[in-house]
């Protein structure tokens, strides 16, 4: 089994400028949006890839230093895939104290029965663990669910949906689950993936593959719109920066969609 040697990173890269930019990050997003309140029980999604650890590191350093209390919880779904490795992130929870629940399922084997011949691997397998996590988040009481989406997400699928779906949308800093019951909260919006690919190294963490039988060779689209972004950003710097901010920026009378219409006139 392989061991850990992982220290949570306040002992040592709290002073480190990058961990403080991320810190600032989310403390901003946190502000902006209201994501966190006073009693809030939030359950974090933790997969074991950069994204999640870095959410649950930074979430638990702003947790200590918070004027309010709220209270967080790991939860690992495990979907079954063969070789996924629980037992690192489970042992990562364990040495650096956090409060957690493993919850393995039974997903690879549904997705074996149920998938259509050339249908999307990424699209069931992501809804079978986000019913997973609602409920989880129910059964430990908490009225939030943290997801680790960053900036480059919000704005890769804002750009998916515009030359894929021909729809004018992203994802939400905050909004209520289906289920109607848990808010689904995303506190890394403004954090830059290149940063938390650079924090993830400084921090050695203990990053572990989903294991999935399309892993690396799937959601090729949003692949091209990473590499759409990177040729503009030699020519346009700040071109994230702008379509992130477009999100928050809209203008519905000079948009074409109908009901938009409607509701500026009335």
């Amino acid at each position: 089994m392989r061991t850990l040697d992982v220290i949570y990173p306040s002992a040592g890269f709290k002073d480190d400028k990058l961990f403080r930019k991320l810190r600032h990050g989310v403390g901003k997003a946190i502000a902006d949006f209201s994501l966190i309140e006073k009693g809030d029980r939030i359950a974090v999604a933790v997969s074991g890839g950069k994204d999640s650890y870095t959410m649950l590191l930074l979430l638990e350093e702003l947790r200590r230093r918070a004027p309010v209390p709220f209270e967080l919880v790991a939860v690992n779904i495990d979907s079954g895939y063969p070789g996924y490795r629980t037992d690192v992130i489970e042992e990562f929870f364990r040495k650096n104290g956090f409060t957690y629940r493993m919850v393995p399922s039974e997903h690879y084997e549904i997705i074996k029965e149920k998938r259509r011949p050339g249908s999307s691997y990424c699209s069931i397998c992501s809804r079978l663990k986000r019913g997973a996590l609602y409920e989880t988040a129910q059964t430990l009481g908490c009225n939030k669910l943290a997801l680790g989406h960053h900036q480059d997400d919000f704005i890769e699928t804002l750009l998916l949906n515009q030359f894929f779906v021909g729809s004018l949308k992203s994802m939400s800093a905050s909004m209520l689950a289906d289920n109607g019951v848990i808010t689904v909260i995303r506190p890394l919006v403004y954090l830059a993936e290149e940063d938390i690919i650079a924090f993830s190294r400084l921090a050695k963490l203990p990053v572990v593959c989903c294991c999935c039988p399309v892993c690396g060779t799937a959601d090729m689209q949003r692949k091209r719109m990473k590499r759409l972004l990177k040729e503009l950003q030699v020519d346009i710097p700040h071109v994230k920066s702008s379509l992130l901010k477009a999100l928050s920026n809209v203008h519905p009378r000079h948009l074409l969609d109908p009901a938009l219409r409607r509701e500026t006139v009335g």
